[in-house]
């Protein structure tokens, strides 16, 4: 029960206050910790990358436990609320929510978007943009919101942490190119395993929030996505939103032939990004920012 009180006011805390400005972000401090090991051990081997990912969880596993060890001494609303206020560093739904809308309100757009995705936008038209904002709130919405909500629940403060060591490390080293196709590995095949349940999880929430019937009609095309986790949440967006999502992708020059998600139109308008950022937001669909 304490844990769902917690789960409860971080998310809360989150929604209000977003990211503290005054203090050093906890995940520049994981990023720092697996740059770190990297300068000192890399090599491009499954081996050397098992053992970045045992060197983080068990450092950062311990310091957490230490610190959820300490803010239990307290009294018991005291903790609640500390832990409260550390979890909700790790949760990331008003940063996601206003980074996104913010694309709309950009004087460059193709910037702005820029900024939150890796495929080339310099030739991007506004129904492109649309769709990469789209597809990009709804992959975080389960990595920055859903699953570390899941983990807090589950496991506490120590999950939520442990989850974030999980997902930062993909995101810094998960890539197939000729550094990390070996030695980022486990990373990322530890990240797939830890969103399993958590994009199903945002896939039905998304469903159910949107209104649509066929609840599991995401599967279809969520499976045709290269990750075996991101295409569920991103083609529940589309069929709620009834607009086609994915499609070619151009990459560093290069065009990169992807999977569509959904079966409405391509054309896709600001508003349909207005309707995506507030679906979890405001949990009202109808309602416009």
């Amino acid at each position: 029960m304490t844990n769902l009180f917690i789960t409860v006011l971080a998310y809360v805390i989150d929604r209000v206050f977003g990211e503290f400005a005054f203090i050093k972000h906890p995940i520049i401090i994981i990023g720092e910790f697996i740059s770190f090991f990297e300068n000192k051990f890399y090599k491009d081997t499954i081996f050397r990358g098992a053992l970045l990912v045992l060197f983080m969880l068990l450092s950062i596993g311990i310091i957490t436990l230490t610190l959820q060890t300490l803010l239990e001494s307290l009294p018991t609303l005291l903790t609640i609320l500390l832990t409260s206020i550390i979890a909700s560093m790790f949760i990331a739904h008003k940063m996601l929510h206003d980074a996104v809308l913010g694309v709309l309100n950009a004087t460059d757009k193709r910037h702005a978007i820029s900024m939150l995705v890796s495929r080339d936008t310099k030739d991007m038209s506004d129904s492109d943009i649309n769709k990469a904002a789209i597809e990009t709130y709804a992959e975080n919405l389960s990595d920055g919101v859903i699953a570390p909500l899941f983990y807090l629940l589950l496991f506490g403060l120590v999950g939520v942490v442990l989850y974030k060591v999980i997902n930062t490390m993909d995101s810094m080293v998960g890539y197939r190119n000729d550094k990390y196709e070996n030695y980022g590995k486990v990373a990322a095949i530890l990240d797939d395993i830890v969103n399993f349940i958590p994009s199903r999880l945002t896939a039905i929430f998304i469903m159910v929030l949107g209104k649509e019937k066929k609840l599991f009609a995401f599967y279809k095309d969520g499976k045709k996505h290269d990750s075996p986790n991101a295409g569920h949440p991103i083609t529940a967006m589309a069929l709620v939103l009834n607009i086609k999502l994915g499609g070619d992708t151009s990459y560093f020059g290069k065009i990169k032939k992807k999977s569509t998600f959904g079966e409405g139109r391509t054309l896709i308008k600001d508003d349909d990004v207005k309707k995506a950022t507030c679906i979890f937001y405001t949990l009202y669909f109808n309602k416009t920012i």
